[in-house]
């Protein structure tokens, strides 16, 4: 491995922080698609997010074609810290821009996937990234995170509130293409969904390449790697059943009190020293301030 491929796939705090820091806007035109009311935004900004986002990227690569799409056409291998720093931005983007910057940057990934098109050399069948069911399996993979992570590890939301976060979220989907009519918009719609599309699942080579470099990334530093083995753990315990068992992975324990409040502590030592990076305080100042003044305004209109 060369200096500059082994410097690329280190700085995943930095890098993360960076992205997030400057897609968090200072002077938003409006509240966005979500608005700081909204169950989207307390989901994004819950403590157990990053599980969130590990334990979505581990559903979204059991879909062959669209592991195909990462394998074939990103630089993960040599770069995949900078493509999960790229994602982040985009869903901060999506999450807390106003509706033209959300619109621009999903207009962005759109002109991207045109040129993602190829065949899946496992299956044989060809792919391609704006396709309709691609995208709506990319996204249930990420809205059903948000829910099953929070329940567990973050604050649980209820079950009003979970049906809003999943019929909110649509947009983000129709953002990148995705008809509304295929969109899951309900817990119950959510869950009809991925029973329907599990007979297309596998874990293939690429699959279990990309995610054995995502549960234990080379180059973190010391401290660094420690808390991840607490995020990756949750990760893994928070994934249904036929996905631990797609991957081969051993059954794990039963989450216990104990072990909840240690992934817990992790997840707060990870988020303070995203705190520490240039530019991630004052955004979360900025999103937390917009919070509770939406929040103000509703009890002042009831």
């Amino acid at each position: 491995m060369t200096r500059r491929v082994l410097r690329r796939r280190r700085g995943l705090v930095e890098r993360s922080a960076a992205a997030y820091a400057a897609a968090v806007p200072v002077t938003p035109q409006d509240d966005g698609f979500f608005g700081p009311a909204s169950v989207a935004w307390r989901v994004s900004t819950d403590l157990a997010a990053p599980v969130a986002g590990l334990r979505s990227l581990l559903i979204q690569a059991l879909h062959p074609l669209a592991m195909a799409g990462v394998d074939q056409h990103s630089d993960w291998r040599t770069d995949p810290v900078g493509r999960l720093a790229a994602t982040s931005a985009y869903e901060v983007t999506v999450t807390f821009g106003d509706r033209a910057s959300a619109t621009r940057a999903a207009q962005r990934v759109r002109a991207v996937h045109e040129h993602v098109r190829g065949v899946d050399t496992v299956t044989g069948q060809p792919y391609a990234a704006g396709d309709p069911a691609l995208l709506v399996w990319v996204h249930a993979a990420l809205v059903d995170s948000g829910l099953a992570v929070s329940a567990l590890f973050g604050t649980p939301p209820t079950a009003a509130d979970a049906d809003s976060y999943v019929a909110e979220m649509t947009i983000a989907a129709e953002l990148l293409g995705a008809p509304h009519e295929m969109i899951p918009d309900s817990v119950a719609a959510l869950e009809r969904y991925f029973a329907g599309v599990r007979s297309d699942l596998r874990r293939t080579p690429a699959a279990a390449e990309s995610m054995s470099y995502l549960l234990d990334p080379p180059g973190l530093d010391e401290d660094i790697a420690e808390l991840w083995q607490d995020i990756r753990d949750a990760a893994v315990l928070a994934l249904p059943g036929w996905a631990i068992q797609m991957y081969g992975y051993a059954e794990p324990p039963p989450l216990t009190a104990e072990r909840r409040t240690e992934i817990r502590q992790a997840l707060g030592v990870l988020d303070a020293v995203f705190l520490g990076e240039p530019g991630v305080l004052e955004a979360r100042q900025r999103i937390i301030a917009r919070m509770r003044s939406a929040g103000k305004k509703g009890a002042g209109t009831t």
